[in-house]
């Protein structure tokens, strides 16, 4: 028996492992980081370390998971948007095919748990996800693509995530610059 549904948890299973490595790294930077310092001393008065840390772990585990959910909300709406502009499809077949393509993140995510002392190594596993899923869907997909259809599916993508990127990396470097010429040095 083949159910469409069976893996329709490993969306959420892979965003909170993924969230869950990046959290258990950031968790010992920032517990590190707040030590040298000297805060984390002061802290240990109030909550016990244990306490300190899965509170930490809780709040960070949070904010990635917003993040990665927000990246496959993005993602998803991108690839329901391309298909749209560039598939011959119009019942929705092509989305059920890489349905299945759900578990190139989940076997990345429980990869990823073994980097948690790299987030290099998590980062890699994601990006090395997301091309495997990437190859995987526009494979699946290209039945029901030409050869322009497929060349502007790739180049719509593509272009998407680059200007993003780019868009998150000049703000960024934005707020980093007017954050450093505020200081009084």
């Amino acid at each position: 028996m083949k159910n469409t549904y069976l893996t329709s948890h490993f969306p959420l299973f892979s965003i909170l492992l993924f969230g869950l490595s990046f959290a258990l790294y950031a968790e010992r930077l920032i517990t590190a980081w707040l030590a040298e310092i000297g805060l984390y001393t002061g802290m240990l008065e109030f909550f016990s370390e244990t306490g300190i840390r899965v509170t930490l772990t809780f709040f960070l585990l949070l904010f990635f998971f917003m993040i990665f959910s927000a990246l496959k909300l993005i993602a998803g709406t991108m690839i329901e948007l391309s298909l749209l502009f560039f598939s011959k499809d119009k019942e929705g077949e092509e989305l059920r095919k890489i349905r299945s393509g759900t578990w190139i993140y989940f076997i990345a995510s429980l990869l990823s748990l073994l980097f948690i002392f790299y987030p290099a190594g998590i980062a890699v596993t994601f990006l090395a996800a997301t091309t495997v899923y990437f190859i995987y869907f526009v494979y699946r997909v290209s039945d029901s693509l030409s050869g322009a259809g497929m060349f502007g599916l790739i180049f719509f993508h593509i272009s998407f995530w680059c200007v993003s990127a780019a868009a998150v990396g000049y703000a960024g470097l934005r707020l980093y610059n007017s954050f450093i010429k505020s200081l009084p040095l």
